[in-house]
């Protein structure tokens, strides 16, 4: 297998820990062990005398339950329990996918949904979106695309890096088109329900279209990637098997205290979903604000969905360089639209309960550099 650099989380590893302020953080507020304990009476108790033993492969059968009933018309077997959503972009990918299949995959977007399916070896064509025309779905072009081997279409929305939902006519046409063909479709949807309003959230894929894969985590929406659990959904058990055979090489099984508590977090989701989107709709008035000001740097197509927009960034300066400038000299951590092949972009945060004095901070720094 040969795999390129990730980009992504290289640059985060250099500086994530290190920045005092992050302005580019993926994932919504998080909560401490103590917090989510205190979501249930006695589960304090229930977590100390909890075994710390090998787990189920597939997820301990109340943990698949409690996510199954996210959805609509979807069973515990239906749901295969991971380490983390990046585990199961690697094991369907490497599950499903040969040398001589064809795959395409919605960019820009994470880049392991890219590389992980060319590290198979597998034909990868991209599916583009693009800024000039509003990051619109061009459904012809995808048409366009499909071969006679096309064995996965991958989509993602609420979308990484736009911040933006599918459209509901896009997306169930999507799923029609996949369906006459018997394409799966592999839909990344780790920030659903976490939608700005949330009268706009789409059906997940998996609940409309037998041979598509919704794919979860607690990492974004929850704002729990310390968990590190994340889930892969679908109806045709076949496909979950075939997952599961290839995840015997990768983690095995799941960590028993993350699996505790991922389950008494969801049982009490909402509480999660409706402080973190609070934050969010309350970041997103000063962002907007400050963008007003800021018009001669930066514009972009406004998020209606999860914690992150892509910000197009006017000056022709290499984003990069002003990037590591900014975290360099003023601690503000930024992610370079350039490792989502965007050079011109750049990815914000506004999930983080702090993202006001970062977005000071970040503005000091332009007025002193102006």
């Amino acid at each position: 297998m040969h795999i390129k650099p990730f980009r992504i989380e290289q640059y985060f590893g250099k500086y994530e820990f290190s920045a005092k302020y992050l302005l580019s953080s993926s994932d919504a507020e998080s909560r401490t062990i103590q917090e989510l304990l205190e979501l249930e009476l006695s589960s304090q108790e229930k977590f100390l005398q909890h075994w710390c033993g090998y787990t189920e492969s597939p997820g301990a059968p109340a943990l698949r339950e409690v996510i199954s009933g996210i959805y609509q018309g979807i069973k515990a077997k239906d749901v295969l329990v991971v380490a983390a959503a990046e585990e199961a972009i690697f094991v369907l990918y490497h599950a499903l996918v040969s040398p001589g299949d064809h795959v395409i995959v919605e960019t820009p977007c994470y880049e392991s949904a890219l590389e992980v399916a060319r590290s198979t070896g597998a034909q990868v064509s991209e599916w583009r979106r693009c800024y000039e025309n509003g990051w619109a779905h061009d459904l012809a072009a995808l048409e366009k695309l499909l071969q006679p081997n096309t064995k996965i279409i991958y989509i993602n929305t609420p979308h990484n890096p736009t911040g933006l939902l599918m459209p509901a006519g896009t997306f169930q046409q999507v799923m029609k088109l996949a369906a006459s063909r018997g394409i799966i479709v592999f839909c990344d949807e780790v920030y659903r329900e976490l939608e700005h309003d949330p009268a706009s959230r789409l059906p997940a894929a998996c609940e409309i279209y037998e041979r598509a894969v919704s794919l979860g985590s607690m990492s974004k929406t929850y704002g729990l990637p310390g968990l590190r659990l994340g889930w892969l959904v679908c109806k045709d058990a076949e496909i979950l098997e075939r997952c599961l055979e290839f995840r015997y090489y990768t983690t095995i099984c799941n960590s028993a205290p993350s699996e505790f508590l991922t389950a008494l977090a969801l049982r009490h989701r909402e509480v999660l979903i409706r402080r973190n989107r609070e934050i969010v709709l309350r970041n997103m008035v000063l962002l907007e604000a400050f963008l007003r000001q800021r018009s001669n740097l930066f514009e972009w197509v406004k998020p209606n969905a999860s914690t992150i927009g892509f910000m197009h960034y006017k000056p022709g300066r290499d984003v990069l360089s002003f990037c590591e400038d900014a975290v360099k000299n003023a601690g503000v951590l930024l992610l370079p639209g350039s490792v989502y092949d965007q050079p011109r972009h750049i990815r914000f945060g506004y999930g983080r309960k702090n993202m006001p004095e970062a977005l000071a901070q970040f503005g000091a720094y332009l007025d002193a550099h102006s």
